[in-house]
């Protein structure tokens, strides 16, 4: 059952009592708010304790935490994932080193095709709504990626079938 001292409980009350709110920009904090707490309910599955709980099972201790920008369909959405005095810790519900989304993807591969250089391709990406950008590396690293999907279609066997054609 959900927290009631969630922040998720909060904006869901929040909608309920103001029906003249913004409901795009709800919709982007119900979601920042609810990955929120799911990443912090994983914390505390792998620490062993809730923050600031004392508990003979805690395997570490928390140490702050680092800001991750989450590009979604409603907008970018900033989280704080924990960090751990002993070990690591990243949610399983995000991708590590990703953030681009299938649109995004497509419109850098379709720039790596038309021969635009990394270096532009971020002004591209802002110029699409992502005010954080892309990285020149996460440009080569997809670049790199579709070079290696052309190799290998380029390599592929044909001989499981046959191709008619005309030597005319």
């Amino acid at each position: 059952m959900a927290d009631p001292n969630s922040a998720v409980s909060t904006l869901i009350n929040q909608v309920l009592t103001d029906p003249d709110l913004a409901h795009s920009d709800v919709f982007r904090q119900m979601l920042q708010a609810g990955l929120q707490d799911l990443i912090e309910a994983e914390a505390t599955a792998t620490i062993g304790a809730a923050r600031y709980e004392r508990s003979e099972d805690r395997s570490t201790r928390r140490n702050g935490s680092r800001k991750k920008t989450l590009a979604t369909p409603s907008g970018e959405v900033d989280l704080a994932i924990p960090k751990l005095r002993k070990g690591s810790f990243f949610p399983s519900l995000l991708n590590p080193r990703r953030r681009v989304d299938k649109a995004l993807y497509a419109v850098i591969c379709q720039a790596w095709i038309d021969g635009v250089s990394t270096r532009k391709v971020d002004d591209l990406v802002r110029a699409l709504g992502n005010e954080s950008g892309i990285s020149r590396s996460t440009v080569s690293r997809i670049c790199a990626d579709i070079d290696e999907a052309v190799a290998e279609f380029l390599a592929r066997r044909l001989d499981h079938t046959w191709f008619p054609y005309s030597s005319s």
